[in-house]
């Protein structure tokens, strides 16, 4: 055993020595497999750990909020399985929760939140009652705490983001001695109107409120609005500011001016608004419910321990959420504590968190296999460039023992420095993975992707991985040679039956998986379309001699027209295909699995931006973000010149089903309209029905979908909003721009019930034939006060779930395969290239000229590239057909920059792998040495 050692490792040292060159691509496709593998699996566990950050209820010791999470069963096989899915919209909770949590023993103070829409000189703000101010805890920096109904506290963007305050200090009464004693936190403050009787007597609302409101003259001279109340929050001590909420404007007193938020809701960064408890109830909208109960312990209670008594003590009282559930689907209480807190907050971050999860998850599958792929197509190359080498070994007496052990020796070698570089550079290419996210905008505001230290050497389990992959990958390589009888080991063989059978069986796979994209929608047919690509990937990497033999015989006949060159060429393709299939490999992979992954997002991003651009009818558009004041539509109406006007507001459903047997929740996105009208502003192409009809209780569906549900005008069909209530809508019309406009559509009050803090309006408008269009820009900008009129709307367009992120995964993805490409393709190319110096040498003897040659090579490579892109393409064109026509009824649309980098980067890589290997063997006039060299 130990001879056998010694010789293995002799073998391997001397090996390892002598051949530096093939060595040099197989360590750098191992070092990128190890780092990729390292940075995804760093995303991966990152994304696996990711919280919600505590901003709001950083002074609460526990937050009570509704369950925001909706739950669907089916059977499958004799089994329930159980499907969920994250909610992104407010799920609330009764206002009896609170006398319940406060009667909790250890419970010191518990304070009701809830949170609206506030419109502040034409921006967005959100609104909270003063109390919870406490409980970030966010300190007064000047002024007071509102003791009347008609006073507001504001947020200072610059003091949320200093940090001012602590958690002692929210604790003990927000802020200094001052704010003490203008409310925060202190006696004064609950008798001087925190929630008190004499705060809710405030006449907000009046005439003369409103008269002295924020927008005139006055308070814009003063700062309202203006830049400098921007930057201080939004506004000064003194300051009136006319307040829209609910569709009603109302003047208010700035009393105080305090630490952040800024919240972010989707269309950017909100400012808060403080308003005593009482006001902020009445102008919530939902006064006997609450957004969330934040819950301070009294000093040595043990919070788990509280944690336990206050959901016994909110079960025993029967409390549960507001709206009505599925069956099935239990609206509990739920009570949060230490990180969870913030899923209280940031309502859009747990679904992110999974949606990111599954996308990594997708894609570090794809990486794994590429990498599989591509470490052994170098491996088995380098080792094939020795075949004769191992062969005469094998012939002289080396056992299959001592040559499995000296080549996994020296492949071990080589990759374990190639594992170590790569685990190296995986956690700058997990921090530059995270900034990408950052960058796009991929991941919601308050979801934060961070990394345990402890984990921080996670890459060198990836590494060790890569290091194992590689000695399979060599036990693979020299098998055949290894098994082979001495007198046999010299001769090359040609690819055995059970091969060609293999790549066969995963042809069919493949186009089997594509019929079955073909028979789906939505996520189904994509993962459907991208295992049917991966598979045929497979099977042409099986079928690699096959079919460089079978192009090479289609591609003679054009070579030859080259001259001398091309002659060349052809003779050498054909007799070599074996060879030319281990370059064409890599090329189909790069090929097939950019062209999914790049052309699936393009036709429905292409698809969807024609469909919006037909749908849109209107002229002009009126924006407003921080919410239209009541009656908008209909004054708009009402203007002399404007034909029809529609308001149209965003949202999300979802839909329960079950998907091939198994539960499944789709979450969808959706607009709400005002059906008046509706097909002079936005057509969304009716195929039956009536939108007219469209009102509470009703919903439009998409074509596509109503087929795959069975659904025509009159039934019903049954959707949960994004509050996690379901209802049972009827169908007035089936409509077939649903890939731009969404696969439902809704009355706009039906949608903003269950919206819990919406986004910026919008009402589009259209104008009658013979309008002035200046003049009737300026008509709608005096109908709607501190609104904007677009006078080139953009259209209107449904953006998925995860769109941005999918974006930035498809990227990475297609970033990775490339860099794999390159260097699978310079590696083989290169290694192809310096074993044909002898045959070059021999053709120079025989007279061929260097201009020949380089002819001769110029076309071999093309012909293998031009190989490689047509059978990926023809791969990827399977799938592809598949998944548009069953999601987008068309034909698959990839960018022309894009398959000019494709095509571009494929050249580029087979002309430096195919020429500079042997440019001196060509320069000069050839002398044959004594040693042949």
């Amino acid at each position: 055993m130990k001879v056998r050692m010694k010789v293995s490792a002799l073998l391997a040292a001397r090996a390892t020595r002598a051949h530096r060159k093939a060595w040099t691509a197989v360590f750098a496709a191992l070092a990128l497999t190890s780092l990729l593998l390292g940075a995804f699996g760093l995303t991966l566990v990152s994304a696996w750990s990711a919280q919600p950050r505590v901003e709001r209820y950083a002074g609460a010791d526990l937050v009570v909020a509704g369950d925001q999470t909706t739950r669907f069963s089916a059977t499958s096989l004799g089994e329930r399985e159980t499907a969920s899915a994250g909610l992104t919209e407010r799920v609330r909770i009764p206002r009896t929760a609170l006398s319940v949590v406060r009667g909790v023993p250890g419970v010191r103070m518990a304070v009701a939140d809830t949170e609206f829409r506030v419109g502040l000189a034409g921006r967005a703000a959100t609104g909270h009652p003063w109390e919870t101010a406490r409980l970030a805890p966010y300190a007064l920096r000047t002024g007071r705490a509102p003791e009347r109904a008609d006073e507001v506290v504001v947020g200072s963007v610059e003091a949320g983001r200093d940090g001012v305050g602590s958690v002692e200090a929210g604790r003990d009464g927000v802020g200094s001695a001052e704010a003490g004693r203008g409310g925060a936190g202190s006696a004064e403050a609950g008798r001087g109107g925190v929630g008190s009787a004499e705060a809710d007597g405030g006449g907000v609302g009046s005439a003369e409120a409103d008269r002295a409101g924020a927008g005139s003259a006055e308070a814009d001279r003063n700062g309202a609005g203006s830049a400098e109340a921007g930057r201080a929050g939004a506004g000064h001590i003194g300051e009136r500011l006319t307040l829209r909420v609910g569709g009603r404007d109302a003047a208010y007193t700035v009393v105080g001016v305090a630490d952040g938020p800024r919240t972010d809701v989707g269309d950017g960064p909100r400012t808060a608004v403080w308003f005593t408890g009482a006001e902020a109830r009445r102008l919530s909208g939902h006064p006997e419910a609450l957004d969330a109960i934040g819950v301070v312990a009294e000093p040595g209670t043990d919070r788990a321990e509280l944690a336990g008594r206050v959901r016994k003590a909110l079960d025993t009282a029967g409390v549960t959420g507001i709206g009505h559930r599925a069956d099935g689907d239990p609206a509990a209480v739920r009570v949060l504590a230490g990180s969870e807190r913030g899923e209280a907050e940031f309502l859009a971050a747990g679904p992110a968190r999974g949606e990111l999860l599954a996308a990594l998850g997708s894609v570090a599958g794809a990486v794994v296999l590429v990498a599989l792929l591509v470490v052994s197509s170098t491996i088995v190359q380098a080792l094939r460039q020795r075949s004769h080498e191992l062969g005469l070994l094998r012939a002289v007496g080396a056992t299959p023992g001592q040559l499995r052990g000296a080549v996994g020796r020296e492949v071990g070698r080589v990759a374990a420095w190639a594992a170590l570089v790569g685990a190296a550079g995986a956690v700058p290419a997990y921090l530059g993975l995270r900034a990408l996210l950052d960058a796009r905008g991929a991941l919601p505001t308050g979801l934060e992707l961070t990394l345990p230290p402890l984990l921080w050497p996670a890459p060198l389990v990836t590494a060790a991985v890569t290091v194992l992959v590689a000695r399979i990958a060599a036990l693979i390589g020299c098998s055949r040679t290894a098994t082979a009888r001495p007198a046999e080991a010299l001769r090359e063989r040609a690819p055995g039956r059970a091969r060609g059978i293999t790549g066969l069986v995963l042809l069919g796979v493949g186009a089997s998986s594509a019929g079955t994209a073909a028979l789906q929608q939505g996520a189904t047919a994509a993962a459907a379309a991208g295992a049917a690509a991966v598979t045929m990937v497979i099977a042409c990497a099986v079928l690699g001699p096959w079919i460089a033999e079978g192009a090479m015989r289609l591609l003679g006949a054009p070579l030859r027209l080259f001259g001398p060159g091309g002659r060349l060429a052809a003779a050498n393709c054909a007799a070599s295909a074996h060879r030319l299939g281990a370059a064409i490999t890599p090329i189909v992979l790069v090929t097939a699995f950019a062209g999914v992954q790049l052309s699936g997002g393009a036709t429905m991003t292409h698809v969807a931006d024609a469909q919006a651009h037909r749908m849109l009818r209107a002229d002009v558009a009126v924006r407003a973000d921080g919410g239209l004041t009541a009656g908008a539509v209909e004054r708009i109406r009402e203007l002399p010149g404007v034909r029809a006007a529609t308001e149209v507001v965003p949202g999300t459903v979802l839909l329960a089903r079950n998907e091939l047997g198994s539960p499944e929740i789709e979450r969808l996105p959706v607009f709400g309209v005002t059906p008046e009208r509706l097909t002079r502003t936005l057509d969304p192409g009716v195929r039956n029905g009536d939108l007219a009809r469209l009102r509470p209780g009703t919903v439009a569906i998409g074509a596509d979908r109503a087929d795959s549900l069975g659904a025509r005008p009159g039934s019903t069909v049954t959707l949960r909003f994004g509050d996690g209530q379901e209802a049972r809508l009827r169908v007035v019309a089936t409509y077939e721009r649903s890939i731009a406009l969404g696969d439902f559509l809704l009355s706009r009050d039906e949608l903003l019930r269950h919206t819990s803090l919406p986004g910026a309006d919008r009402i589009l408008v259209a104008a009658a034939p013979d309008a002035d269009r200046k003049a009737l820009t300026k008509a709608l900008a005096r109908a709607v006060p501190g609104a904007r009129v677009e006078r080139d709307p953009a259209p209107v367009r449904g953006e998925a779930a995860g769109e941005a992120l999918a974006e930035v995964v498809s990227v990475a993805v297609v970033a990775a395969i490339g860099a794999f490409t390159v260097i699978a393709v310079l590696s083989t190319l290169a290694l192809i290239a310096t074993g044909r110096r002898p045959e070059l040498r021999l053709l120079r003897l025989a007279g061929a000229g260097r201009r020949q040659l380089r002819r001769m090579l110029r076309l071999e490579a093309a012909a293998t590239v031009v190989t490689g892109l047509a059978v990926g393409a023809a791969v990827a064109s399977v799938p592809l057909l598949a998944f548009s026509a069953a999601t987008a009824g068309t034909l698959p649309y990839l960018p022309p920059l894009q398959a000019a980098a494709i095509v571009s980067v494929v050249a580029t890589t087979a002309a430096a792998g195919s020429l500079p290997p042997v440019w001196g063997t060509l320069r000069g006039r050839y002398v044959p040495s004594p040693s042949g060299d």
